[in-house]
């Protein structure tokens, strides 16, 4: 794995807080908390995967790489919000989420399950940096989004090979797919789980008691509200294939469809909201 990029790489000066939105910086300090906290993961992915010397330098670069989302994301947050202060936040957010670092076996019953679930997470993190990308004008946030979405499509690609090499060293049955659609539908189902309401409550500081499901909803109207039908489209087939469907198939588009569908619906209070600063922009 290659590091592409590097945070004073970017192009700072060109900083414009006239086209901050408040609601994208709520996103943008609920990711760069999960981005930061890849050093966890990566602990993780080593203890499970010990016997692979292989896949836990691949684990190892893969981590100091989201550690470098978070970290790019955060730095963006301060030059928005003067008041945020980054290490406060994450600490209340690793204090009320944490993964378990030191388990021996995978989460997910098998290694090929936890490189399938893997995939899963980034199908939804490229899809989600390219939406941004593509829907923001504030110069650097752009940069930044453009260079993560490129990190995770490589990622994707990195966690599907093993996968495959996994996946064929078990031999034919051993993970079945229907043990992938398993899988890559329980991930999926996680995205609305405590990481990303802790990371929401944590890191735009909300005073009130945490809630998952309000935490959740604040996140995802946001989030979703970005997208466009071609990030969806593509994220269907990223999805379809983690899960060992034949992406050009009818399945994987009905997939797409209804995904858009979903996407679209819970996203529709912010997407007006987009359009509006876009159009005065």
């Amino acid at each position: 794995m290659h590091q592409s990029w590097t945070i004073d790489a970017i192009k700072w000066a060109r900083f414009d807080a006239s086209k901050v939105l408040p609601d994208v910086l709520k996103v943008i300090k609920t990711a760069a908390m999960v981005e930061r906290n890849g050093a966890d993961y990566g602990r993780y992915l080593c203890n499970v995967f010990k016997d692979d010397p292989e896949f836990c330098a691949v684990a190892e670069a893969w981590a100091v790489e989201e550690e470098q989302h978070g970290m790019a994301l955060g730095r963006w947050a301060q030059l928005a919000d003067p008041t945020f202060d980054f290490d406060k936040n994450f600490a209340a957010f690793t204090d009320m989420y944490r993964i378990p670092v030191d388990a021996t076996a995978s989460v997910r019953g098998s290694l090929t399950g936890e490189l399938c679930a893997r995939c899963v997470v980034e199908t939804g993190t490229s899809s989600v940096y390219s939406a941004i990308r593509d829907a923001v004008d504030e110069p650097v946030l752009k940069e930044i989004c453009k260079n993560i979405a490129a990190d995770e499509f490589r990622h994707y690609k990195l966690f599907f090979t093993h996968m495959e090499r996994y996946a064929a060293q078990a031999g034919q049955g051993a993970f079945s797919k229907w043990d992938r659609i398993k899988v890559a539908l329980t991930r999926f189902k996680e995205a609305d789980d405590d990481e990303i309401a802790s990371a929401y409550h944590a890191g735009n500081a909300v005073t009130a008691p945490y809630d998952r499901a309000t935490a959740n909803k604040g996140y995802s109207q946001r989030a979703f509200g970005f997208y466009q039908e071609r990030h969806v489209r593509r994220a269907g087939l990223m999805f379809a294939q983690a899960a060992g469907l034949n992406p050009k198939g009818w399945t994987a588009k009905a997939l797409s469809r209804v995904l858009w569908l979903v996407i679209w619906f819970r996203g529709r209070k912010f997407r007006p909201v987009l359009a509006s600063a876009s159009a005065s922009a």
